[in-house]
């Protein structure tokens, strides 16, 4: 199951099924989306997804899948990869609240967040070799570029899970916090956002995303931050942040 609540312009969507560890089948999968697609109607300006019960998401529901006539591919490649580029493209800053098991989709789900705050319970890594199966949802890549080929590949060979300050301190999230402090952390974060200049946030996220994936050079990027420096100077939280600079008082940005 899926809930999603909304709350002075911050959605927060949990996956509520704490007895399969927030595992996902196709349905739950549609539901994600269907809660992302209702916070963009609702214009939020943030968003933080969780898990409820011992765990943020243990990945795909197995329990019911006959593994002969399984059809990976119409998982993963039709719902999961489309679910977490949508995710990723979200038009407001995204956070996650991570603990327990953030496994295959589950850290898919992760990458596909802006911030990711982890709890010290946290395991992040790839046991899937029980499985003869291996990582999916953007883990190579993740992994790759974070801790290279050599530390990706002992992790996918041993199944050794990293606990959540392993994975801060190796690159792979934000910040690692007790367990019982990462919800509410997680939540005032995405509520302070919110509250500030989130076209500026917005058009950030989106340089972030070109050098990510375009590989931007140094030159390359400083010309698109320019540019959206640019378009940044028609909006009224711009001339709002210049005018509360200069007559010395706490700006109040409304997100265009």
């Amino acid at each position: 199951m899926i809930d999603l609540s909304i709350h002075d312009d911050v959605a927060t969507v949990v996956l509520n099924a704490p007895s399969r560890l927030n595992a996902l089948d196709e349905q739950a999968l549609h539901g994600l989306g269907v809660a992302y697609d209702e916070a963009e109607a609702a214009g939020v300006r943030a968003l933080v997804l969780r898990g409820e019960g011992r765990a943020f998401c243990a990945g795909r529901d197995i329990s019911g899948v006959d593994p002969r006539d399984d059809d990976v591919m119409g998982y993963l490649g039709g719902l999961v990869t489309p679910l977490l580029q949508r995710m990723s493209r979200f038009p407001s800053p995204t956070f996650a609240a991570a603990h327990g098991a953030c496994l295959g989709v589950g850290l898919g789900l992760l990458i596909a967040t802006d911030v990711v705050y982890v709890a010290e319970s946290a395991k992040i890594g790839s046991p899937f070799a029980a499985l003869g199966a291996t990582l999916d949802s953007g883990g190579h890549a993740l992994f790759v570029d974070r801790l290279g080929a050599h530390k990706t590949l002992d992790l996918i060979y041993t199944g050794r899970l990293m606990s959540g300050a392993e994975a801060v301190a190796s690159g792979l999230f934000s910040r690692v916090l007790p367990d019982d402090e990462v919800a509410q952390e997680t939540a005032d974060a995405a509520a302070k956002a919110a509250r500030g200049a989130t076209a500026a946030f917005l058009a950030s996220k989106r340089l972030v995303a070109r050098i990510r994936d375009e590989r931007l050079a140094l030159w390359e990027s400083v010309d698109v931050e320019n540019a959206a420096q640019a378009a940044l100077c028609g909006t009224d939280d711009y001339r709002e942040g210049f005018a509360a600079f200069q007559e010395k008082r706490k700006p109040e940005f409304r997100g265009r």
